[in-house]
């Protein structure tokens, strides 16, 4: 990829996960990202650190800028030594008027590749559960522009042909001029009980279908206020999407959920809400680092020196896991000096992650609490044992108190620390504002705090209206007592402090909608 300078990317048809790998690539070498509205924002995320990002979308009745402009702009990037990719809706081949920003590239030597996408023309109707053939119908099909002014004094689609086509007719662009497609295919021996759909925003978390005929869509279109942009097939293929239909039965369809977890543990709840087809929008509140108070740090390094003197060594979540074993690698510190040490985890996760390494767990309690640590801990504790406390430097310190109201020899340390994050935050704020955000999920009291902490810090004045329309969902009841104690109504509550009970509280068919 060294010797190109621009990357012209078709970014799909909206899901950012039909990104094609190279398409992938080119996002995250680019000095510059030219983007339209029908490339999904999501997919900037995936942008190198500094990277300079340009819109220049279209809208039906409003250009942010012209297609010469963007060509030219284009050059103009490149002859500054950067690397630029074009990212277009769709695949860019196809009406997305590719071949004129390579023409003038070409003209000025200035290297570039086109990187096909997957069109939104085959791609949104497989979405809304129609193939664009099928044996028992049709074995072929055509793609036409439906953006044609109505004064225009002649027509590039020559309509007589168009409407004898035997096969399935895709037209994109064709919202405003529907009525005009309709006629002209009618007129042209089409009949009016030719089967159409429409779909609104295909892939992406706002689709909508909308079926008819050739006689009566147009009318229906606007009784609906069904606008751009949209994808419309005619053909009896339309009938198979009552049978065919798959992305809008799935249990999250249309819900975007909002992640406010660290990165380094969203990717399993993130997985499991876009496998069931909701959207994940990420804005992790949290970020983990060593503790940076001098005092803290001399205190957990001076009890990673001592550990063959514990008898019990306690972790309360994955990233203590982590964040134990890299201090002691950086410490060079022999892992095998804690081998008298009996285990205790917090949960499945955390001692899944001893595990990973080796480590088998003495005791996990039943439900991930302090107080049922303590009941499942207490009948194997004897008086005077040394107790090594691994937690984060905001963890309730109840734990530690009543272990040494029982006689045990307790040392607790920041093993690492959760500060506040808002990087990518004013997307999602815009997000909150246009009521895109449909569900808030907190795993932890901490990303409660820290998502009102960070709203404030990105100038919303009042936090809690702005998340007042979405729903709260809540990993446990610590959590929801948190949220509660702040002023938002918690809907979905875990019955269990993990990811899968979070979820399938969500979709429990008891909870609100």
């Amino acid at each position: 990829m060294s010797n190109v300078t621009v990357y012209l990317v078709g970014a799909g048809p909206g899901d950012p996960k039909l990104i094609t790998l190279r398409g992938l690539e080119a996002i995250q070498r680019a000095d510059v990202v030219v983007y339209d509205r029908l490339a999904n924002p999501r997919l900037l995320r995936h942008m190198k650190r500094g990277a300079e990002k340009i819109f220049v979308g279209k809208l039906p009745d409003k250009h942010m800028m012209k297609q010469g402009e963007i060509n030219q702009l284009l050059v103009d990037l490149a002859l500054q030594g950067k690397t630029v990719t074009r990212l277009k809706g769709g695949d860019p081949s196809v009406f997305g008027r590719v071949g004129e920003e390579a023409e003038l590239l070409a003209e000025h030597g200035i290297p570039y590749e086109i990187v096909p996408g997957i069109t939104s023309a085959i791609a949104v109707p497989a979405y809304a559960g129609i193939p664009v053939t099928h044996r028992d119908f049709t074995s072929s099909f055509s793609i036409v522009t439906g953006h044609e002014y109505k004064n225009k004094t002649y027509s590039s689609v020559n309509w007589p042909n168009v409407a004898q086509a035997s096969g399935t007719l895709i037209f994109l662009m064709g919202v405003a001029n529907l009525e005009t497609i309709c006629a002209q295919l009618m007129q042209g021996g089409k009949s009016p009980e030719t089967p159409v759909a429409l779909i609104r925003w295909g892939t992406w978390m706002e689709q909508e279908t909308l079926i008819g005929t050739l006689a009566d869509i147009a009318e229906k279109v606007r009784a609906a206020g069904f606008q751009s942009p949209a994808v419309t097939i005619v053909g009896e293929v339309v009938r198979l999407r009552d049978k065919l239909a798959w992305f809008e039965k799935k249990p999250l369809f249309g819900r975007r959920i909002l992640v406010t977890r660290a990165r380094s543990q969203a990717s399993e709840l993130v997985s499991q809400i876009e496998e069931r087809g909701g959207e994940a929008v990420e804005f992790p509140v949290i970020r983990t680092q060593p503790p940076s108070r001098l005092e803290a740090r001399e205190l957990r390094d001076q009890a990673l020196g001592s550990l063959g003197t514990f008898d019990w060594v306690i972790f309360t979540s994955v990233n203590g896991v982590e964040a134990f074993f890299d201090r002691l690698k950086e410490l060079r510190l022999d892992i095998r000096s804690m081998a008298g040490a009996r285990l205790v985890a917090v949960g499945p996760k955390t001692a899944a992650a001893l595990e990973e390494r080796g480590l088998l767990v003495e005791a996990i309690p039943p439900v991930f609490q302090g107080d049922a640590l303590l009941e499942t801990l207490v009948p194997r504790l004897k008086q005077g044992e040394r107790v090594l406390l691994a937690t984060a430097d905001i963890a309730r310190t109840a734990m530690p108190e009543k272990l040494r109201e029982l006689g045990m020899d307790v040392v607790k340390i920041d093993i690492y620390e959760n500060v506040l994050e808002t990087e990518g935050g004013d997307e999602v704020v815009g997000l909150l504002q246009q009521g895109m955000i449909h569900i808030v999920t907190f795993t932890s009291s901490s990303t409660v705090t820290n998502l009102i902490q960070a709203l404030k810090r990105l100038e919303v004045e009042e936090p809690l209206e702005l998340l007042k329309g979405c729903k709260i969902a809540c990993i446990g009841p610590l959590t929801a007592q948190t949220a509660e104690k702040l002023g938002l109504k918690v809907d979905y509550v875990a019955d269990e402090a993990t990811v899968d009970s979070l979820v399938h509280s969500i979709l429990e068919p008891s909870n609100p909608d």
